[in-house]
This record gives structure tokens, C-alpha cells and sequence, in this order.
């Protein structure tokens, strides 16, 4: 229906538009007001800007400028700790970390300290004896170092009661590990062990 402008008579509201045959309903104008109360809220939320303040968290670690032998020994001590979860050679793994070493996700079962990778490698070299690691990308920022690594290998030993069939073993693992004077302090890790576990066949994932 074609509609006429707004003529403002004694008694109407500004805010009413007539036409020429009908008047709002008290309902209409209910749900108008409404719809320009929701519009007016859900700009309100969208314009307000995010105040990345509120995000809580420890300072930022950023990337300064360090010297060429702080550099080389703080590569030095990475590429031999990966070295060790290539091959297990624990002599590898003394030179690569600290007598204060740190494991900040501790997994359950794992003894604390220097102990902890060796023990890892082996309880995991039970199940795959063929377990290596390549290392898919490193990045270096003063004292931490990011490691993202694929680890590969077969199920051909045991884990627990679970004796392997020999299948292959292919995840992925992320490593967060700050370096002190050329040695391993500190290590943060995040594992895919969901993969892991299904392709031993410990874990079946519902459909």
C-alpha cells in the first residue's frame, strides 16, 4: 500500500507513520520498537572496540637481537635434545639439557627434572623401536626456541597389555623450550596423542 508522508495532527506521536487508509496497531508499534531496540543493542556490540587489556597472561616474549654465539649454542643444545628423540642416545640428551631442567606439562607417570625425557623415550621405544623424528619447523626468539616435529615409526613392540601388529605410527608434536647459557632449562609440549592412540589401536574414536 502506497504510503503519504508523515502529517503530525493533535494528539499523534512523531514517531507513528500513518497512510492514507490505515493506523498502526498498539502490536505493530510494540514489535517496531522493539526491532529498533535489538538494531540499536546489536550495533552498540559490534562498534565497541575489544580491549586486548582484559586478556590475561604472562608478559609477551619478543624476539631481540642476540650475539652469534649465543645463537650457535642455543641451536647447539636444540639440535642435540631432537637428536636424542631421533636416536635415544642419552649421552646426546646430558649435553643437551640443564641439571635444572623443567617439564611444564609433566604428564602423569614421568619423573620431574633430567630424568623425564630419558624415561619418556624409553617407556615409548617399548612400543615403537623404530621411533624417529624429523623436525618440520624451529623458530628461534632469544632464549625460546619453537619446535614443531613429526614423529614416525611402527607398533612392533608393547604399550601396557597391548602388543603391536606392526602398524605404522605417524603424529605430530609442538615443543616450547627456552635455552640458558647453551642448555635446556625449560620445556613446555603439546602432543597428538589422540593419532597416536588410534593408530595403536589403545583408542577407537566414536563415530
Amino acid at each position: 500500500m502506497r504510503r503519504t508522508p508523515l502529517d503530525l495532527k493533535p494528539g499523534c506521536r512523531p514517531d507513528v507513520l500513518a497512510t492514507t487508509t490505515e493506523r498502526p496497531t498498539l502490536k505493530g508499534l510494540n514489535i517496531v520498537r522493539h526491532l529498533l531496540a535489538t538494531a540499536t543493542i546489536i550495533g552498540a556490540l559490534f562498534s565497541t572496540p575489544v580491549d586486548a587489556a582484559e586478556v590475561r597472561g604472562e608478559d609477551p616474549v619478543i624476539g631481540k637481537t642476540v650475539s652469534t654465539a649465543q645463537n650457535e649454542a642455543t641451536m647447539k643444545a636444540t639440535k642435540a635434545f631432537y637428536k636424542f628423540w631421533n636416536t635415544g642416545d642419552e649421552t646426546v640428551l646430558k649435553a643437551a639439557i640443564a641439571p635444572t631442567f623443567t617439564d611444564h606439562t609433566l604428564p602423569p607417570g614421568r619423573p620431574q627434572g633430567p630424568e623425564g625425557p630419558s624415561f619418556a623415550s624409553k617407556n615409548f621405544r617399548t612400543a615403537v623401536p623404530d621411533l624417529g623424528v624429523e623436525v618440520k619447523k624451529m623458530i628461534v626468539a632469544g632464549d625460546y626456541v619453537t619446535v614443531h616435529m613429526e614423529f614416525k615409526g611402527h607398533f612392533t613392540g608393547t604399550f601396557g597389555t597391548t602388543k603391536g601388529q606392526g602398524q605404522a605410527i605417524d603424529f605430530i608434536a609442538t615443543d616450547l623450550l627456552k635455552v640458558t647459557d647453551g642448555r635446556i632449562t625449560d620445556n613446555w609440549h603439546i602432543e597428538d596423542n589422540l593419532t597416536l592412540l588410534s593408530q595403536m589401536g589403545v583408542a577407537t574414536l566414536a563415530p
